[in-house]
């Protein structure tokens, strides 16, 4: 049986109300939003950023973006955004969401896929080594 390590954050966001629809819904483009907040608070937490990753010669386009709705957030609930990584990342690098509101209810799944991209070339390369030790370490 193959046991999955995996590195998991929580980040808190509300929802403001320009991020509703005229129902009072959260509009559903703006999980997408939510998932970066979790996704560049995960590398945070790693003690890294977008512009550390840019400034070593990459740039971390995002390729795929799955989203699975389950119920609906509204104007000023707290969400609590759940990121994981489960694979230590190669040339790209699949983040996994989690949305639930106060009452830790599942609201919105999801899924985000990167690709490493060096700065020079422009071709699709390995992650910097720095983020596979920083992730190494948190697998261990």
């Amino acid at each position: 049986m193959y046991v999955y390590k995996m590195y998991c954050i929580n980040t808190k966001v509300r929802v403001r109300y320009a991020e509703t629809d005229q129902m009072g819904f959260v509009y559903y483009g703006v999980y997408a939003q939510y998932y970066e907040v979790g996704r560049v608070e995960l590398l945070r937490s790693l003690g890294l950023s977008y512009s550390k990753i840019e400034d070593l010669g990459y740039f971390l386009p995002v390729v795929n973006l799955a989203v699975n709705y389950k119920k609906s957030a509204f104007y000023d609930n707290e969400l609590n955004i759940q990121t994981t990584i489960k694979e230590i990342p190669r040339c790209k690098i699949t983040f996994f969401y989690e949305i639930f509101n106060e009452a830790n209810e599942l609201l919105n799944e999801g899924s985000t896929t990167l690709v490493f991209i060096n700065k020079k070339s422009k071709k699709i390369c390995t992650a910097p080594n720095i983020l596979i030790e920083r992730l190494s370490d948190k697998f261990h």
